[in-house]
């Protein structure tokens, strides 16, 4: 039976993993609260700012820049600032890669009951549909395992899927970025091409997945580690901050559409949100050298 508003099972059981908006569960994130606290106040010593840019109703889209690997700490202090700050009734939903489920269906299980669901544009506009947000990171493995050099880089990696939803659904983009996750582990470099090449030659893929990158990276608990395996995050002191929305001059399913207008908010948003990378990162020097 498919719920003809969504598009998907009434029947949980028979959805595909991530493909359900309810199994939220609003319990489970109060439950973990505490830990999300002591992590944000003591672990990485979260310094935030520009929460007001939120509005206190409505939805919007939020967009990150990924940092720290599959830890993604950054995140996760994101999410403590919103449920600390909006509630857990408040709804938001995250987009995450379908292979999140095939690597961990446990992890991605739990991910769920905080409100995960599979990155597909029918997904987040059933979220929407309901008058929650939804909170993406376009750049997603690319973006979390860049190297330590790009550390302040936004790096979308060429998806403008976000772009094209903002514009369907009208509702603007909020961005979020930080400074400090990305030092919670070191990315030396990306060997992706050397190892899609012994891949041709019949080296198969872990979990039978072309993971995109094959970083070398230093942090816990391996020292060093060769490919995206999941990582401790180092406990580096993290700046995040919201920024002012971005709103468009155009919107509707036309203008999703329109190429050449999607390129240019693409291209709108990832100059906007490195003017406000580069502006933390000289914000958060100024206050480090204040307090050496």
């Amino acid at each position: 039976m498919t719920n003809s508003l969504f598009g998907i099972s009434n029947n949980v059981s028979d959805c595909k993993p991530g493909w359900s908006l309810k199994e939220r569960d609003t319990q489970f994130i109060e439950r973990l609260m505490p830990i999300g606290e002591w992590l944000y106040r003591y672990y990485f010593q979260v310094k935030t700012d520009g929460w007001d840019y939120i509005p206190k109703e409505g939805k919007v889209l939020l967009v990150g820049s990924h940092n720290g690997g599959m830890a993604s700490p950054d995140l996760i202090v994101m999410m403590y600032d919103w449920f600390s700050r909006f509630g857990t009734e408040r709804l938001v939903y995250g987009l995450m890669h379908p292979y999140a489920w095939e690597i961990s269906p446990i992890i991605g299980k739990l991910a769920q009951k905080l409100g995960a669901i599979v990155a597909h544009p029918k997904m987040a506009s059933a979220a929407f549909d309901l008058g929650a947000s939804v909170l993406v990171y376009p750049g997603g493995q690319y973006d979390m395992f860049r190297p330590y050099s790009q550390r302040h880089k936004i790096n979308f990696a060429g998806n403008k899927g976000f772009i094209k939803l903002a514009l369907k659904e009208e509702v603007p983009i909020i961005p979020l970025i930080s400074v400090g996750a990305h030092d919670t582990l070191i990315v030396l470099f990306d060997c992706y091409d050397l190892v899609k090449q012994l891949h041709q030659w019949g080296l198969p893929w872990l979990y039978q997945l072309d993971p995109g990158v094959f970083p070398i990276y230093l942090g816990l608990p391996w020292g060093l580690s060769i490919g995206p395996l999941p990582n401790i995050p180092l406990p580096v002191q993290i700046h995040t901050r919201v920024c002012p929305p971005i709103i468009f001059e155009r919107y509707g399913k036309d203008a999703a559409r329109d190429r050449d207008y999607v390129n240019a908010c693409y291209e709108l948003v990832n100059f906007q949100m490195q003017q406000e990378l580069d502006k933390l990162v000289r914000d958060s020097s100024v206050k480090i050298g204040a307090i050496g």
